[in-house]
């Protein structure tokens, strides 16, 4: 081979480097905005979720004390269980911040995704238990209202919501739990081609 082609073939693995590296600065760039995109849908989530709550404490007010006529004492349960989830929100969502993962340490972004998710399953094995009591609750308050003849239009409308909500919520859980995974899945195919 002569000195021209092996400086031909030198430029043309130089120009085939370049491209390569472009290449992966792209391929970041876009694992970078769909991590991003993921953690803007559960921050977003999280806010919403953590809003309700907090406008649950006076509708619960004018719903369950007021128009219904149940005890202070379910209303302030109620409003301590709606505060405490809108906590644990909060709490939860201190370290997701999604412009760490576009320009911060990707090993810590790892580390706060998997501790979130982590946590929202833990809180479900919290929150299952405390809902079932709540129900038991709004069960006894019904039937202190009503007495045992008048009492099923309010138990089947509190079935009725109790269903919804649990269909949303294991929904919500699912699809949250289904983006934390994208997201450290993501920071493991940059971690690792790095």
């Amino acid at each position: 081979m002569s000195e021209f082609e092996m400086n031909e073939m030198r430029q043309q693995m130089n120009i085939l480097k370049k491209k390569l590296e472009q290449q992966e600065i792209v391929n970041e760039k876009l694992i970078r905005q769909s991590m991003r995109k993921n953690m803007r849908s559960i921050n977003r989530r999280n806010f919403i979720l953590t809003a309700i709550a907090i406008l649950m404490v006076p509708y619960s007010y004018w719903v369950f004390y007021k128009m219904v006529g149940f005890s202070m004492a379910f209303w302030i349960g109620t409003s301590i269980f709606m505060l405490i989830c809108a906590g644990a929100n909060i709490w939860n969502n201190r370290n997701l911040n999604s412009s760490s993962l576009m320009s911060g340490d990707l090993l810590e972004a790892r580390k706060n995704v998997a501790r979130a998710k982590k946590f929202d399953t833990q809180w479900l094995l919290f929150g299952i238990p405390a809902v079932l009591l709540w129900l038991a609750w709004f069960v006894y308050e019904v039937y202190r209202v009503n007495g045992p003849d008048d009492m099923m239009p309010l138990l089947l409308g509190g079935g009725f919501g109790g269903v919804i909500g649990l269909i949303c919520g294991f929904r919500i859980y699912y699809k949250t739990q289904r983006q934390y995974q994208e997201i450290i899945d993501q920071i493991e195919d940059l971690t690792n081609n790095n």
